[in-house]
């Protein structure tokens, strides 16, 4: 899996530097020659100008994907207690673990029947939840989508956007902690979900991109999605 993210992020890469060259193509008629070769410098306010560095809004936010917010503020407070957590979400999480650890897809289903509402999964292909998370998988039975559930709910969480309608419990952490502020031994623990090189990649958006699951304080489950 962690194969696949790293092509997926190159090719991304590659797809972005090629459209940035071509609309950075002067678009001036050619001026009438003086005798002397003339070097033109433009300047970083002229209009056509990318900054090939940046990227661009298809890129930051790929479409039925759920948006991390912008990350400001001092780092929230990390939990890795299940029994901190309200009822309804422990409950949630229990469930879902327990599903997973059968290998079986199907074990899912009742939890996504008694759900309020189908979770955003990052793709819309299907209006069968569990046809959803196996097309995800990188194995024809949804086993490799079930063992990244499990490592992202042994992972610490934190409490986010308390007293708003977007107040979520969300797992792992890294999905709202600033990267550049990761500890030695917290870093061990991002190394458990993905590889060094997938890191060097999401330094560049500056954000986690991997998967992550959101549950609301009533245990509803809100998504498991990966992407920015």
């Amino acid at each position: 899996m962690q194969r696949c993210w790293t092509a997926m992020l190159g090719a991304i890469a590659i797809c972005g530097l090629t459209a940035a060259a071509s609309l950075a193509a002067p678009t001036e008629p050619p001026k009438e020659s003086t005798g002397q070769d003339t070097i033109v410098i433009p300047s970083d306010d002229e209009p056509g100008m990318i900054d090939e560095a940046a990227p661009s809004d298809d890129e930051a936010e790929p479409e039925g994907e759920v948006s991390t917010p912008e990350i400001t503020g001092p780092p929230p407070t990390v939990e890795y207690d299940p029994n901190k957590l309200p009822p309804p979400v422990k409950r949630l999480r229990e469930q879902l673990l327990e599903a997973a650890v059968t290998g079986n897809l199907e074990r899912l289903r009742p939890i996504f029947e008694a759900n309020q509402e189908i979770p955003v999964l990052g793709t819309d292909d299907n209006d069968d939840p569990i046809a959803q998370l196996k097309a995800l998988s990188g194995d024809p039975d949804g086993r490799e989508i079930l063992a990244i559930l499990i490592e992202v709910l042994d992972a610490g969480y934190v409490h986010v956007d308390v007293g708003t309608p977007e107040e979520m419990y969300v797992w792992p952490y890294f999905a709202r902690y600033p990267l550049d502020n990761l500890s030695g031994p917290q870093m061990v623990e991002l190394f458990k979900l993905l590889t060094a090189g997938d890191y060097e990649d999401m330094k560049i958006y500056g954000t986690y991109l991997f998967y992550r699951v959101g549950i609301a304080p009533n245990g509803v489950w809100k998504y498991f999605v990966t992407g920015d």
